[in-house]
């Protein structure tokens, strides 16, 4: 027997604010060019959301309303100086980028992983905190006493094999207006354990605000910034995770769009198995992955010449539609649900 743990943060924490105003732009660009280049970065603190990043685009867009949208929807809302500072995407990667090259648009290293824990081939405790983090964002917006900020943290207990057969420890950070706090409390617990129950689980202690107080958050008692929530973005630490950030990025940067055909190899393959993880690697502009990567409870699994043909960018944004998806909806609870 041993204890993990592994965290989420809730669509209002001010990291995930970024990375939602950040998608936003995004989805408003590919709405209007599917041809669209960008790497959109957003940071806030103290009433003011500075955007800068990289765009190349036809599309005709307010920046400013669309970030105000956001912090509106997630619960804050339009009361802050937003500072547009975003330019053009630089050419000397479009020279590796372009339609008639097709190479990547960074290089890097990308993680996929599935395993044969739940339905959505994910592990039950990443699950878990998916599920009470989507459920807080409803309670905020029907009980005022819940506002936006939070974070949640399982430690859980596994036997062998990586399977989860209890949590010790449920932490759960919620910003509140502290008015009948016991009340609020108990909402947020019973919730926890109803969710933990449909798993078949059992929580042996609740941590709801060990520090005793979360009146102060979002902007206002923290600052935020894209891509500084890449973990909780892709499997909350129960697989490897690789350096690039996912959200604000068109398919062509292959740390969104190659992370995305990691996951969906790791889910064909996983038939077998109780675990895959893909690694794929890919140099700037050039079109065929460096490597592919296949590990598994069962050892190494070799990838085929197939594999390599199927992970060019411009044959994972075909296969996979990645200039039709929502990219907002990516950003508020992790990539991979």
């Amino acid at each position: 027997m041993y204890y993990y743990s592994n965290e989420i943060v809730w669509r209002g924490h001010p990291d995930k604010v970024c990375d939602q105003i950040s998608a936003a732009i995004l989805k408003e660009c590919m709405k209007q060019d599917k041809n669209t280049r960008a790497g959109i970065e957003t940071m806030g603190g103290k009433g003011k959301v500075f955007i800068t990043g990289e765009v190349t685009t036809n599309a005709v867009l307010d920046v400013k309303k669309i970030a105000l949208d956001v912090l509106e929807d997630v619960g804050y809302g339009r009361d802050f100086e937003i500072i547009d500072n975003i330019g053009k995407q630089s050419a000397d990667i479009a020279l590796g980028t372009n339609d008639s090259v097709g190479g990547a648009g960074d290089q890097g290293m990308m993680f996929g992983y599935a395993c044969d824990d739940t339905e959505r081939m994910l592990p039950k405790a990443m699950v878990m905190l998916q599920e009470l983090a989507e459920w807080y964002d409803e309670i905020r917006k029907e009980d005022s006493r819940f506002l936006p900020d939070g974070k949640s943290q399982i430690t859980g207990i596994y036997e062998e094999g990586l399977k989860l057969t209890g949590i010790r420890d449920w932490t759960i950070s919620y910003q509140n207006t502290e008015v009948e706090r016991e009340e609020t409390d108990r909402i947020i617990i019973d919730k926890a354990t109803e969710i933990a129950k449909k798993h078949g689980v059992e929580v042996e202690n609740f941590l709801v605000n060990p520090t005793g107080k979360f009146l102060i958050g979002g902007f206002e008692g923290d600052a935020g910034l894209t891509g500084r929530k890449i973990v909780v973005d892709a499997y909350q630490s129960f697989a490897n995770v690789g350096g690039g950030c996912m959200n604000g990025k068109d398919p062509t940067k292959v740390d969104f769009s190659a992370a995305h055909k990691a996951r969906e190899l790791a889910k064909r393959l996983l038939p077998g198995h109780h675990y895959v993880e893909v690694q794929l690697s890919y140099a700037i502009g050039k079109a065929e992955p460096l490597a592919i990567y296949i590990d598994s409870d069962k050892g190494e699994i070799k990838a085929t010449p197939e594999m390599y043909a199927e992970c060019t960018p411009a044959r994972i944004i075909e296969d996979l539609k990645l200039k039709e998806i929502d990219y907002t909806e990516l950003a508020k609870f992790g990539h991979f649900r």
